[in-house]
């Protein structure tokens, strides 16, 4: 079972969501940190990093010499990466998506396999906990290739395991946090009723609903802000997983990097519901 969990903005809960529920989970669980470019799971769950490897992303290198400035490798790049300046053949390595469409097309092979480093996989473990996260190299603009190479990792690592794995997913909805739900039975939709954190919830509900998976809601901060949130969960069958109270004592235990059903015992039913819910609607 994969569950991503998912916000629609930065700072709703989501990572402490997450080390609350692989804490609370009631069979072996590896914990994936896939926000590359700002990982932050590892100052909750503390784990102990038994590996770390380069990531790399392979992209094109020209020999000019070969090139007959057919142009069929620039007029497939949709990103830009490969362009033909009069006869002079030119790449761009840090706009490239390491598709490998223009070495496919190229008739006289001009075009080899080079490669570019796009960050780190890290993994280990907390406790039980397997751990994994990726970390994007400095000055790395693109996210999904380092994250797709840790997904691959922690997939091909638990295929043969009964594993359940937990993916604490990038905010938002663009690009990266699809590219962590489109592999998840089930989505948790994290946010604050308030009017910020429920428009970006409907944002995100859209995005991801496409995929037609489960997905509940926990609702974070629950007590401040209005009622759009619970209408519009209720007006779209979408059901409330868990409610977090706003309470300073919560607030003092994730700033703290503590693992909140750790730190206040008292919401240690609210995970346990919120787990068996989870596993209630992929079974379903």
């Amino acid at each position: 079972m994969i569950i991503a969990v998912a916000s629609g903005k930065g700072g709703t809960g989501k990572t402490t969501v997450t080390a609350a529920l692989a804490a609370n989970w009631n069979a072996p669980v590896a914990a994936v940190d896939l926000d590359v470019e700002e990982p932050n799971l590892h100052l909750f769950l503390h784990p102990a990093i038994t590996g770390t490897e380069k990531g790399y992303i392979e992209i094109p290198k020209a020999d000019e010499g070969m090139c007959t400035s057919c142009g069929a490798c620039a007029e497939l790049c949709q990103f830009k990466a490969i362009a033909l300046i009069g006869d002079t053949l030119l790449t761009f390595p840090d706009m490239c998506h390491g598709c490998g469409g223009c070495i496919a097309v190229c008739p006289t092979g001009a075009l080899t396999v080079d490669s570019r480093e796009l960050g780190e996989l890290c993994h280990g473990t907390s406790g039980n906990i397997a751990f994994h996260m990726g970390r994007l190299r400095i000055g790395e603009a693109m996210c999904p290739p380092l994250m797709k190479l840790v997904k691959h990792d922690v997939f091909s690592a638990y295929e043969d395991d009964s594993r359940d794995i937990i993916l604490d997913s990038p905010p938002g909805a663009s690009c990266p946090a699809v590219c962590a739900v489109s592999d998840a039975d089930c989505v948790v939709l994290v946010t604050e009723p308030t009017p910020f954190g429920f428009y970006d919830f409907k944002i995100a509900y859209e995005a991801f609903s496409v995929f037609e998976k489960p997905m509940g809601v926990v609702v974070n901060k629950a007590g401040i802000g209005d009622r759009q949130v619970y209408d519009f969960c209720a007006e779209h069958n979408i059901p409330i997983w868990a409610e977090i109270p706003f309470e300073r004592h919560i607030a003092e235990a994730y700033s703290t990097g503590a693992v909140i059903t750790q730190a206040v015992p008292t919401l240690q039913p609210v995970f346990e519901t919120l787990r068996q819910s989870i596993q209630e609607s992929v079974h379903a």
